[in-house]
This record gives C-alpha cells, structure tokens and sequence, in this order.
C-alpha cells in the first residue's frame, strides 16, 4: 500500500507532540519495515527545514530531513501539480498541493489527522489509527 503521509504525522514524530506520537511513531515503523510504502510530498520536506530549523537549530534539521530521505519516498511537486491544486476543491491550497503531487506519484491513500480537509478526495483518507489497525490486521 503505498501511503501519503499529511505533514502533521511527521511533526507528531519530529516533535512528539502528545498524544499523536505514539500512533506516528509505529507508522514511522511500518514503513521501515516495509508493511507500507510511505510518501511524503515535496513541500512537507521544506516545511519541516523551516520548522525543524527554529527548535531544533540547522544542523538538527539536517539529521531529520536526511532520515526523512532515506525512508520516505518524495512526491514531487511541478507546475501540472500546482495547477491541478488551484483547480482542486480544497479549502487549503498546501493540502492540495500535497494531495495531488501524491497522485502524480501513485499512492493509493493518505494518512492525517484532518479528514476533514480532505473530503473531496478520490483516495480513501486514514487517520493514523485506522492506518493501524488496517496494518495490522492485513
């Protein structure tokens, strides 16, 4: 199953932001051990630059962003993908963008903890529990 990760997963791990680690953390690991393929979208990588950067400083952002690389692969983001997302039906430009460059790149659902800004999707949309329990009982 390949799996688009919304950046709030990935902050909830980076950060531990209680109580959404605990679920993050176990997807982190489901794709280490290749239970499911995960993608993150290009933006989400510079997302996590600017706020990695503020707390954890620069040489702290480089670890994570680099361990992001090597487990994750990144959906690209080009100008098909922007425009698609300006045409898109999402109340959020950057979750748009996040959608649809996860099209381009093939995944089959995404991950988040928003549904809700994702209800005009053509993928089923997962919080990270349901992601879980679909893991592991698949």
């Amino acid at each position: 199953m390949k799996v688009l990760f919304d950046t709030n997963i990935v902050l909830d791990v980076l950060f531990n932001r209680e109580p959404y680690s605990d679920n993050a953390i176990a997807l982190f690991d489901a794709v280490e051990t290749k239970r499911i393929q995960g993608y993150l979208c290009a933006t989400t990588i510079t997302t996590i630059d600017y706020l990695a950067t503020k707390s954890l400083g620069k040489a702290g952002s480089k670890i994570a962003i680099t361990k992001l690389l090597e487990l994750f692969i990144i959906a690209e983001v080009n100008r098909r993908t922007l425009t698609a997302a300006l045409l898109a039906d999402f109340s959020d430009f950057e979750d748009a963008v996040l959608f649809h460059a996860g099209l381009d790149a093939g995944i089959d659902c995404v991950v988040t903890r928003n549904s809700k800004d994702f209800k005009t999707t053509e993928r089923p949309i997962y919080s990270p529990n349901q992601l879980l329990t679909d893991v592991t009982q698949g």
